[in-house]
């Protein structure tokens, strides 16, 4: 099974063919260098050297010749510049001592300082849990929902010449894909009773494996199924995975309800709850835009999102005129004009997050600003969140996702069992 880097704009994945260089246009805007060998060292580099705009990144943005549809050369982008959370216009927040989090039922808006020590839970793990992992593979073949779609390699979109904030694309089409799910399973479930659970984003998650176990056993946490879905495949508009994580619908939701969970039951041996109350999202970047909207739209089904960096931006295709600005409709006009929704939510950015990382320039792709917009109309509204502006962090930063992750997860359940 493919490496991943979970967290970073980059992925390493295994490919038969050795190491290939393919462009991943979007909301991330790089390349992917598949190779199992070189997956450790090659991340670690792409991870600073991202920071650094340096040479190493320009060469490889070079490697794959852009088609007539293809973004302007990503070696161009200006990088993402330092933002400081105290830019007028911002949320009010409280700024941490470095190294520090907030307390687990702290709502509101706090500032973590530059340095991201792991979390003790995911610091100092051994590997051995206490719980199961199960895992198995879904075909887009025996999908309702999903039938699959793609991108050709090396394309993206032009804006629509009469309306800048519309991507026109081409070359997307029809495609097969196939997705991984892992089950993680805790020692203390006891067999045949509902359990509460929560489902995250882009494939298998180790560190939410790893999180939950210890959390569960030092009862800090209920006792929950975690669950990690698999996306279909590329990135952004046009790709399989854009259409299951940006498109402003319950859809995706319900994909999970119709055709993942039953799979989850009968293949971990667990019964899964109805109560949406028990049930959690979970994801980063546009994975944090899918939790975000399953619970939206579906609160019938869950209550409760976790978001790292999350692409509350125009992503949305193919376009809908019911929500023409994507996911930059949430903070926009959908949850200020909507009635609240019984939601709790945990959000994080960095203040090296995405800044205009694709050709559109439509004033909707500011990862930093739309997640201040959604701490900020969260607030207005009365909805219980807690929202951390992470100093020295890229985009789904790894290091502050080790950092906080058990603080969120027990933020996101510290109300759970008390209405």
């Amino acid at each position: 099974m493919g490496w991943r880097l979970p967290e970073g704009g980059f992925g390493v994945h295994r490919s038969l063919q050795g190491i290939r260089v393919q462009q991943l246009a979007g909301e991330h805007g790089v390349h992917q260098i598949q190779s199992d060998l070189l997956a450790d060292s090659i991340s670690d580099l792409l991870d600073s050297e991202m920071k650094r705009a340096s040479g190493l990144m320009a060469c490889l943005l070079w490697i794959v010749p852009l088609s007539m549809h293809a973004e302007n050369p990503p070696a161009n982008r200006p990088v993402p510049p330092v933002r400081d959370p105290f830019t007028p216009g911002y949320v009010q927040a409280t700024e941490l001592p470095d190294g520090q989090l907030p307390a687990k039922d702290e709502a509101g808006n706090f500032i973590l300082g530059p340095t991201h020590p792991p979390a003790p839970e995911l610091g100092s793990s051994n590997g051995i849990l206490h719980g199961r992992i199960v895992e198995f593979t879904v075909q887009s073949t025996n999908s309702a929902y999903y039938p699959g779609i793609a991108r050709d390699q090396g394309t993206f979109g032009i804006p629509d010449t009469s309306d800048p904030s519309k991507l026109v694309v081409t070359t997307s089409h029809a495609a097969p894909y196939s997705r991984k799910v892992g089950v993680y399973i805790p020692g203390r479930y006891p067999s045949g009773t509902p359990a509460p659970f929560i489902v995250g984003a882009d494939g298998i998650d180790r560190s939410l494996f790893t999180a939950l176990d210890r959390l569960i056993d030092e009862k800090r946490i209920p006792v929950m199924i975690g669950i990690s879905i698999g996306n279909g495949g590329g990135d952004a508009q046009g790709s399989e995975r854009g259409l299951e994580y940006d498109t402003m619908s319950g859809r995706y939701a319900e994909f999970v309800e119709k055709e993942i969970l039953p799979l989850v039951e009968s293949n971990a041996a667990v019964t899964l709850t109805k109560d949406p109350s028990a049930r959690a999202t979970m994801g980063t970047s546009s994975g944090g835009a899918c939790a975000l909207s399953m619970a939206w739209y579906h609160p019938d089904l869950y209550r409760r999102v976790l978001s790292y960096s999350g692409t509350f931006v125009n992503q949305q295709w193919p376009h809908d005129p019911a929500t023409p600005h994507g996911a930059w409709e949430y903070h926009e006009h959908v949850i200020p004009e909507s009635p609240s929704r019984p939601l709790r939510l945990w959000l994080e950015v960095g203040d090296h997050d995405l800044l205009n990382p694709n050709i559109m320039r439509d004033g909707m792709h500011d990862w930093v600003e739309c997640n201040e917009r959604m701490a900020k109309v969260l607030a207005s509204k009365g909805y219980p969140y807690q929202f951390l502006f992470a100093r020295n962090a890229k985009h789904g930063d790894k290091a502050v996702k080790l950092q906080t992750l058990p603080e969120a997860l027990e933020w996101l359940w510290a109300d759970f069992g008390k209405n």
